[in-house]
């Protein structure tokens, strides 16, 4: 591993880490909240917190990469002061990629389903939404079909990802991460002919200081202070593991600020396509799996050209959920190849039967055992699994790195504003030290602790 590849390109490191950053919490949450919570006066909170907790978490997992050139298998060890055992933290974070695999390919497979299914027409036209809630419905309970779209999914990453970064990577998730935006940016235009284009566009972003105060201020702030922290998906390493393969040519709070540009504009740009398509055809939007297989499809059945602007809506989140995908299955490769001293073709093998394995139970939790609700009420499988990762791994992981480049036996103070500000671009304030020692653990923390109340009460 000392040999280690690096990006060709600027743009393809950013477009690759925009990614991974970019989930289906851009689309099926983002404009949900902000509609609801008075539409830019909400975007303006979540900003502040992109800027003061979002954008910092994503320097710290990129200067740890970066200046350790290993994934959270090794970076500890290389960086961690004599002595000292953040390393073993490892072996609780390593867990959270494999855990997050086990139900992010089942998710995918639905993108591609749904995909295919309105490039073929199979949904018809004028459907509801009881007919669409009953096609997912019929999904969820094919075992089948669902094994077969995820292995798919799956199975066309890891190849991507066996190439290796260059060839593979870097080399096909450039041109699909250009082909989303472009997909996306053409819908949104597209939504201007839309009857509803003024009344959905008002609704989503025009400022409501009615909706806010309806919905409860303290929730807004909740919400805004989620969606920052977890729309870039920082804590379990699969940020960290591009960090090993940048160049030094610019500094990471550059960096870091142009990743979560792209990754804010997908979600804006969805609230574009979504509100005046669900306000033209008088369907309630909603937020969840629930808006994308059963609002959207009945909006996009009832429209004209359904099919062909269906097909595009779900490519679009295919691409967006793939490159998610790959960037993860990236990170386990990498953690599987430095522990263990094997080539990248062996744990590109090993690690698919693995995923293949676990990704099992919360696919058969929709069907044949739909009796389990491990967290109570009508959860699933897949609802325990993100609860792991969403409410423990993830605000854990954040806190750890935190923790880590602040602590004199971590990484340190001085090492860490060394590596960030390395390199062209916006230099990180060496002063801001007191705010990533108290105030950013504080905010973790209170994200941790409100996590689990709204579960549990």
């Amino acid at each position: 591993m000392d040999n280690r590849e690096q990006f060709k390109t600027r743009l393809g490191f950013l477009l690759i880490a925009a990614g991974c950053a970019i989930g289906l919490g851009n689309v099926w949450r983002f404009p949900y909240i902000t509609g609801q919570y008075g539409g830019a006066i909400f975007v303006l909170i979540y900003l502040a917190f992109l800027f003061g907790v979002g954008i910092p978490l994503l320097t710290i997992e990129l200067a740890v990469g970066r200046a350790s050139r290993r994934s959270i298998a090794r970076c500890y060890e290389e960086l961690q002061a004599p002595k000292s055992h953040w390393n073993w933290n490892k072996f609780w974070q390593i867990p959270g990629s494999y855990v997050l695999m086990s139900f992010y390919g089942l998710i995918t497979g639905w993108m591609l389903y749904y995909c295919v299914k309105f490039a073929s027409g199979a949904f018809g036209s004028n459907l509801s939404q009881e007919a669409a809630s009953a096609y997912f419905s019929d999904l969820l309970k094919n075992p089948l079909v669902m094994f077969v779209c995820m292995t798919t999914v799956v199975l066309v990453s890891f190849i991507v990802v066996g190439m290796g970064i260059v060839r593979g990577v870097e080399r096909y998730t450039k041109p699909l991460m250009l082909l989303m935006f472009a997909i996306l940016i053409f819908m949104a235009i597209r939504s201007v002919t839309l009857p509803g284009f003024i009344e959905g566009v008002s609704y989503y972003l025009k400022p409501d200081l009615s909706r806010l105060q309806e919905n409860g201020f303290s929730q807004a702030l909740w919400a805004a202070m989620g969606q920052a922290f977890f729309t870039l998906s920082v804590g379990q390493g699969s940020i960290e593991i591009f960090g090993t393969y940048m160049s030094k040519r610019h500094t990471l709070l550059t960096e870091s600020i142009y990743i979560a540009i792209l990754d804010t504009m997908v979600a804006l740009l969805a609230g574009f396509v979504i509100f005046p398509a669900c306000f033209s055809y008088g369907v309630q939007p909603d937020a969840g799996p629930s808006l994308l297989f059963v609002t959207m499809n009945t909006v996009f059945t009832n429209m004209t050209f359904g099919a062909f602007w269906g097909s595009i809506f779900f490519m679009f989140m295919l691409i967006a959920a793939m490159s998610t995908l790959i960037a993860v299955f990236e990170s386990i490769i990498a953690i599987c190849m430095e522990l263990f001293n094997i080539s990248r073709i062996r744990s590109v093998i090993i690690n698919f039967c693995i995923i293949m394995l676990i990704a099992i139970p919360p696919l058969l939790g929709y069907n044949v055992l739909d009796f389990v609700h491990p967290l109570g009420g009508s959860s699933t499988i897949l609802d325990l699994q993100d609860f792991i990762i969403s409410n423990n791994i993830l605000p854990l992981g954040s806190l750890l790195f935190v923790l880590f480049v602040t602590a004199k036996t971590g990484m340190g103070w001085k090492n860490y504003i060394a590596e960030v500000n390395t390199g062209e671009g916006v230099k990180l304030n060496p002063a801001l030290h007191w705010y990533f020692k108290f105030v950013l653990p504080v905010i973790i923390a209170i994200l941790l602790i409100v996590g689990y109340i709204n579960i549990f009460g």
